[in-house]
């Protein structure tokens, strides 16, 4: 989980994903006009050296400590975005979207219901790499793939700040989400605040996952805070 991004992978990427923006955006302003004559290519290099201009403003190139890509900047064309948390005082928090999204904001909620109540401002999503020491499971934050929920109430290297019907609960959490989800009071360096996801980008659980917290939400009596999952 520690190697090294590929830079050139990640940037023939990014202007792969430019040059197809532009060629369909002429197709959708004129067809006729753009299979004749081809996409513009003043407009197709200013796509790709925008593109690249994201890249290199957003993402590091290195990988957290689960293997996923830090980011240096949310809600900047990147994969860290703030998204809400629906049904809770937790408005709001900074993950990367989809499926680790899906799961992140479930283990909030059910945190919420069955651990303690939350207020706003009690859970840290994403923080800047500069921020989060590289080989610790607080890095998996700069990639989005974490959450603190309290963490000045738990600090890391330090234990037994929950009850132990808290800790029945968080244990139950984890059980639920088979693997794909960690807790810090787990790890030999404790961080008792922190919920991550354990799994690389290519681990086919974390889907299966994020499908089936989503059938549960759909389904009444079901998901978080029904007390059945």
């Amino acid at each position: 989980m520690s190697t090294p991004l590929s830079r050139r992978l990640v940037m023939r990427r990014a202007v792969f994903l430019a040059a197809g923006a532009a060629v369909g955006s002429q197709l959708l302003a004129s067809p006729a006009v753009a299979r004749s004559e081809g996409p513009d290519p003043a407009q197709l290099r200013e796509s790709v050296r925008k593109a690249q201009e994201r890249e290199k403003r957003v993402l590091s190139g290195i990988p957290s400590k689960n293997g996923w890509e830090m980011e240096k900047a949310v809600d900047a064309f990147g994969h860290v975005y703030t998204r809400p948390v629906p049904g809770i005082p937790v408005k709001d928090v900074q993950v990367r979207m989809g499926d680790v999204e899906t799961v992140l904001v479930h283990v909030v909620r059910r945190f919420h219901y069955e651990v303690d109540e939350l207020r706003a401002g009690d859970v840290v999503g994403w923080r800047a790499p500069s921020t989060v020491r590289k080989g610790l499971a607080e890095s998996n934050q700069a990639s989005g793939t974490a959450v603190q929920i309290r963490p000045g109430s738990y600090p890391s290297g330090a234990r037994g700040g929950f009850f132990p019907q808290q800790l029945t609960a968080i244990r139950a959490i984890v059980d639920e989400c088979a693997g794909v989800v960690r807790w810090g009071g787990d790890d030999k360096h404790p961080d008792e605040a922190l919920f991550y996801v354990d799994v690389n980008p290519d681990d086919e659980r974390l889907p299966r996952l994020a499908e089936q917290i989503t059938t549960w939400e759909w389904t009444p009596g079901k998901g978080a805070g029904s007390g059945t999952v």
